[in-house]
């Protein structure tokens, strides 16, 4: 049964109640929480959750299942940090990442299989979002990554109870939107691109069904 307790605040750290804390800080490794993120449903409803919500609902969109990656880092001693990638003909990608020693890895949610996480062996942050370039095209097979943000520290939302706020965070949403974003690639070398073929975009969205689409 569904319960509302969630819509109250906590009485664990950042709103969340203790046994929602130690859930998370039991996850201890980004493997770990690249496996939560894999469990939730996706959904495509127009929603901002917060992860203490998106852990009641059981399922999350790419932005929300950034955030449950960021407050997940944080539980386990990690800054909560997040990377806006952004496309023409598309949607915007919102990715967690960290490093571990010298090296980028990241965390995501998606329904194309090559859009989730990756392993900490990129030496700059602009290696790893390039590695999300052949992966990322929409459903026209279109290759869409343009640029990507700076990574975007969660904490400076603290004030504002993002982790596990009842209400929508959409200021979140709104901030990575109006950063500034470092461009991937020159406009000449979009000449040079071509379409994923029918096969790519199968592979890509293998194991896609229908989202969830409530509100």
């Amino acid at each position: 049964m569904r319960s509302d307790a969630w819509r109250e605040p906590g009485n664990g750290p950042f709103g969340f109640a203790r046994r929602e804390w130690r859930m998370l800080r039991n996850l201890r490794t980004p493997r770990n929480i690249q496996r939560l993120l894999n469990s939730l449903s996706y959904h495509e409803a127009d929603t901002a959750w917060s992860p203490r919500r998106v852990l009641h609902e059981g399922c999350a969109h790419c932005l929300e299942g950034a955030l449950l990656a960021a407050a997940a880092l944080r539980a386990v001693g990690r800054p909560p940090l997040v990377v806006d990638m952004e496309a023409v003909r598309d949607v915007d990608h919102v990715i967690a990442v960290y490093r571990q020693g010298e090296r980028w890895g990241a965390l995501a949610k998606s329904h194309f299989t090559g859009l989730r996480d990756r392993v900490p062996v990129y030496r700059t942050l602009r290696e790893l979002v390039l590695s999300y370039f052949d992966d990322y095209f929409n459903l026209l097979g279109e290759r869409t990554l343009r640029s990507y943000s700076r990574p975007v520290d969660l904490r400076r939302f603290d004030d504002r109870g993002w982790m596990a706020s009842p209400k929508p965070v959409w200021y979140v949403a709104e901030h990575l939107c109006r950063i500034p974003h470092v461009r991937l690639i020159r406009p000449a070398d979009t000449k040079r691109l071509y379409r994923v073929d029918r096969l790519g975009v199968d592979a890509g969205l293998l194991g896609y069904r229908r989202p969830r689409t409530r509100a």
